[in-house]
């Protein structure tokens, strides 16, 4: 699968906060899972539906994931929001959770949708081994 990529965001002094930037990044299609995963790792999706991307432990695998989830999902855009609660020391190696919220833009056949969720990451050395994630399809956190 080819990938193509844009400009990743730039750090900041919080490594917990540049860990779940570079993890919207990963799903905005501006970096692949081997810039960001452990060669192993665990997602626990909570969504009905999510069975399948419970399975997958490798980046290449979660990066193909990824880019037909987005194809599917035309122009879909994530941002961090707030709060954020860091757990990370300056190796990378901690947690960090913090919601999001995904738009979708309108299409001709349907209007445009806006999702809100929150991941939990884990992180050993800067890349994340494990990943809890709840989202709502139905209602944003904010409007």
């Amino acid at each position: 699968t080819t990938h193509t990529l844009g400009p990743a965001a730039a750090p900041t002094a919080d490594p917990g906060i540049d860990l779940y930037t570079r993890w919207a990044d990963l799903w905005n299609g501006l970096i692949t899972a081997d810039a960001l995963m452990a060669p192993r790792f665990r997602l626990r999706y909570a969504q009905a539906g999510a069975e399948s991307i419970n399975e997958i432990d490798d980046p290449a695998t979660f990066t193909d994931f990824i880019g037909e989830f987005r194809a599917q999902r035309a122009g879909i855009h994530y941002t961090p929001d707030d709060p954020v609660l860091t757990d990370m020391g300056a190796d990378g190696t901690g947690h960090v959770c913090r919601p999001y919220l995904a738009v979708i833009p309108a299409t001709d056949a349907e209007p445009e949708r806006r999702i809100s969720g929150t991941d939990i990451l884990r992180a050993e050395n800067g890349r994340i081994v494990e990943v809890w994630s709840v989202s709502s399809p139905g209602r944003p956190f904010r409007p």
